[in-house]
């Protein structure tokens, strides 16, 4: 065999086996960790998995890292950005200035199939309130939001109830969270006298009473107790809950009660004036969105004025 035929030969072989070759990831996932887990302060009780780098949509050079947390049977989602090369972490959020900065909050945000009251579906407000039936603050945050929203605002804002308790230190939150969607396929106004009555009396339910208080509260309540015992029994809403809890965990949530206002995060409960003036400056800016959207709209005449 001539020798230009044999080297050839020897690079055919060369590029089909770096072809075959495995390309080696410069994301070296246990380094990743090992660095998070001491700047973040992690304990080794907690279980982290790190997900596979996508691309980030807004800085070009780096991917988008989602960090899976869990801990006594509690779980966190954090995200970070990565460099190309694996070299480089930023923690915190990248914006597009032509887009909503709360829009990436709004794509994760569901709210098919929750209980609801206040204005119509399209307010210019709309509140998401990740609850929990056990905590204090949430019951605080409650009260005010059902004693003034409607009253103050009338139609202008629209709020959605999702479930996330804190099971860690509630031990019979997620019970109630159960419950409150049994009773919710019974109809939304049963639901939020439910969600009204399980905060006033929280501090008269424990583990071992709950059930037989929910029973109680239905009779005298109009509640179907034959067909809500039975799905409390069989928890036939512990799928529901656990959808609201792992989206939860997906916009990084970890404290109750935390409130959306047309995406934005608020963590902990509000005394009223604050969330009056919040919501107030989010009605103001929706009103100047629209105000521009008009500007920049033309009407074609036609004949007859139709």
């Amino acid at each position: 065999m001539k020798l230009a035929t044999r080297l050839a030969l020897f690079v055919l072989a060369a590029a089909t086996l770096s072809a075959q070759a495995p390309v080696k990831s410069p994301f070296d996932k246990a380094a990743l960790e090992a660095y998070l887990r001491h700047m973040e302060l992690w304990i080794p009780q907690v279980s982290v998995t790190i997900d596979d780098p996508q691309p980030a949509p807004y800085l070009p050079g780096f991917s988008d890292m989602n960090v899976h947390l869990s801990f006594n049977g509690q779980g966190k989602d954090e995200h970070y950005y990565v460099s190309s090369d694996g070299k480089r972490l930023i923690k915190g959020d990248a914006f597009d200035l032509t887009k909503n900065p709360f829009q990436a909050n709004l794509d994760k945000l569901k709210t098919d199939s929750q209980p609801s009251y206040g204005g119509p579906a399209g307010a210019p407000v709309t509140l998401i309130v990740f609850g929990d039936f056990q905590c204090p603050l949430c019951k605080g945050e409650a009260e005010i939001m059902r004693g003034n929203l409607v009253k103050t605002f009338n139609d202008k804002v629209r709020v959605y109830f999702k479930d996330l308790p804190l099971e860690s230190i509630h031990p019979w939150a997620r019970a109630a969270s159960v419950t409150g969607r049994c009773v919710y396929r019974q109809g939304a106004d049963p639901f939020w006298k439910f969600h009204d009555w399980i905060y006033k009396d929280q501090g008269l339910i424990t583990v071992e009473n709950l059930n037989a208080q929910v029973m109680k509260w239905a009779g005298s309540n109009g509640v179907d107790a034959v067909q809500l015992g039975r799905c409390v029994e069989t928890k036939e809403t512990d799928a529901e809950v656990a959808r609201n809890m792992a989206e939860a965990r997906g916009l990084g949530l970890d404290a109750t009660p935390t409130t959306f206002i047309n995406g934005r995060k608020l963590v902990g409960a509000m005394e009223w004036p604050i969330l009056q003036q919040l919501i107030t400056m989010e009605i103001e800016h929706q009103n100047k969105l629209a105000d521009q959207a008009r500007c920049c709209e033309v009407t074609i005449p036609t004949i007859g004025g139709r």
